[in-house]
């Protein structure tokens, strides 16, 4: 049963609890999650090695800190989840500042002590509440953060304009006893930032040139885009070396971690089969991206791209599956039909602004099909040596058994691709074939006709 009032509270709820700050209380959790050897944060793949031991010491040091990297790289969702090292629930004083119930640093919650006493109501508030997250715009102003003086408040309690009982309070001090995350730190104007310096360290705050005593218990986190130092804006010095640590974060080091993400993420429909070498070639066209010249590497590409580009792929099947009457088994022509999931996430370098986002978008695909094909090691010999001899091979589209039927004249060609296909079944294996195909093709050994994205609709040609 949990406490209603003051009284019952100090019989029944341990003091050593609401002594502690959120950091004490954060700090405390994540040890006992570390002797437990629970995962500290779920649905976060790749940074077992690099960022978690950081953000680990970070916690137990119990400093603030800052997520430093590119889009898509997952800062705010770590943010978001370190609500997971705070308590389910705590009591607080039904305030505006969610006050301690023994400590207030409120006016109204010191006058709710002061007249209840012990009959004062608590009111509980969920981890969840305990989360106040602002996005950084240029517009962010420091009355947002911090609050403003109210005239109307000053005028209806008769209180001078300096008093804490004439001010509206911004998200920084609601999230009193919380953690307050900032996204996109640098792009705060820096007026905005230096309302933060005193926060940081001593509690403090002015508001309209009014001090203002106010020690505020708040874990502050931050993200920030190394690009927006120079694109936007800039995290001021002093505010850089009152947040005690700066984390990097990074992409993805391996397509398996990639994949994991991806297959979290991504929306697929339980009847879509997606073979595990179009799961990978899909991850391959980010990794491709993010060594391309062409590509824009200080805007980063996002994780989002695989995301999205997965979930179009398998779209691009369960469409062509409906008008065919087949099963819906994603193949390597899908991934063409995803280019639109790739060139709205790609910024572009003069020399491929020039080729054009599709064109630059497509020679991922086929390099992606070339990264992946090798750890399969299907034999290809006798495919390269048909091509070399100045035959082509047309597929048909509209017929999984046509298809078959017409690579059946390559050599070798649906022998590897029994290699690499568990199921004999007919669109599994027109799909590891075609994969073998465009692997090659992606590795230069063989030339594909008709490079536009509607040829992917109509015949489509092979030859060297």
């Amino acid at each position: 049963m949990k406490a209603k009032t003051l009284g019952e509270l100090r019989r029944t709820y341990p003091l050593g609890k609401l002594k502690r700050t959120v950091k004490d209380e954060a700090r405390e959790n994540l040890k006992e999650k570390l002797r437990k050897g629970e995962r500290l944060f779920p649905g976060i793949h790749g940074y077992e090695d690099t960022v978690i031991p950081a953000l680990v010491q970070a916690i137990l040091a119990k400093q603030n800190f800052i997520l430093l990297g590119t889009r898509g790289q997952a800062k705010s969702r770590i943010l978001r989840s370190l609500v997971n090292l705070l308590d389910e629930e705590i009591p607080a004083l039904a305030t505006e500042l969610r006050d301690n119930p023994l400590w207030p640093i409120s006016p109204e919650g010191k006058r709710l002590l002061e007249e209840a006493k012990d009959e004062a109501p608590i009111v509980w508030i969920t981890r969840e509440e305990r989360y106040v997250e602002k996005l950084a715009t240029p517009d962010t102003t420091v009355a947002d953060l911090l609050g403003d003086m109210d005239p109307i408040k000053a005028a209806r309690k008769g209180t001078g304009m300096a008093d804490l009982e004439s001010i509206h309070f911004g998200l920084l001090p609601r999230a009193n006893r919380g953690i307050f995350a900032v996204n996109e730190l640098a792009d705060l104007a820096p007026k905005v930032q230096v309302a933060l310096f005193n926060i940081l360290e001593e509690g403090d705050v002015q508001i309209r040139g009014y001090p203002i005593r106010l020690p505020l218990d708040v874990w502050l986190v931050f993200t920030a885009n190394p690009q927006d130092y120079t694109a936007r804006g800039r995290i001021v010095t002093p505010l850089k070396d009152r947040i005690g640590s700066e984390i990097r974060t990074h992409y993805p080091k391996t397509l398996e971690e990639g994949l994991r993400i991806s297959a979290q993420e991504a929306y697929v429909p339980e009847e879509v089969v997606l073979p595990e070498w179009i799961r990978l070639s899909v991850e391959a066209v980010a990794f491709a991206a993010r060594e391309d010249r062409r590509v824009d590497q200080t805007a980063g590409v996002s994780q989002r791209l695989s995301i999205s580009l997965l979930e179009v792929v398998a779209a691009s099947a369960e469409r062509r599956a409906l008008l065919q009457g087949t099963r819906p088994v994603a193949r390597p022509l899908d991934l063409y039909a995803g280019l639109p999931a790739i060139t709205g996430k790609l910024e572009l370098e003069y020399e491929g602004e020039l080729q054009g986002a599709e064109k630059v978008a497509r020679d991922l695909v086929q390099r992606a099909f070339g990264m992946v094909l090798p750890r399969y090691r299907p034999r290809t010999d006798a495919i390269v040596a048909y091509f070399e001899e100045g035959n082509l091979l047309t597929l048909p589209e509209g017929s999984v058994e046509e298809a078959l039927k017409a690579m059946e004249e390559v050599p070798g060609l649906l022998e590897a691709a029994r290699t690499l296909a568990e199921s004999q079944e007919p669109e599994v294996l027109l799909s590891a074939a075609e994969f073998v195909l465009e692997g090659l093709v992606g590795r230069r050994k063989l030339a594909r006709g008709e490079a536009s994205y509607q040829a992917a609709e109509r015949p489509r040609s092979y030859g060297n």
